[in-house]
């Protein structure tokens, strides 16, 4: 299950897009998702960046 909003949202208008024939609908979803693809990994980036220099 996705633990990001950007995520779990695209994944809903995707579907909903898809369910109805909005394509723009379906592609902003996928947009969402790819945000939320990019937040986790830049979390993951400073999550490491901390853990070898510290907090701040």
């Amino acid at each position: 299950m996705p633990d990001n909003w950007d995520d779990t949202k695209g994944r809903v208008k995707e579907a909903a897009g898809n369910l109805s024939g909005d394509k723009d609908l379906e592609r902003e979803g996928k947009t969402d998702q790819a945000a939320g693809k990019v937040k986790d990994a830049v979390d993951g980036v400073k999550d490491k960046a901390e853990g070898l220099f510290g907090k701040k």
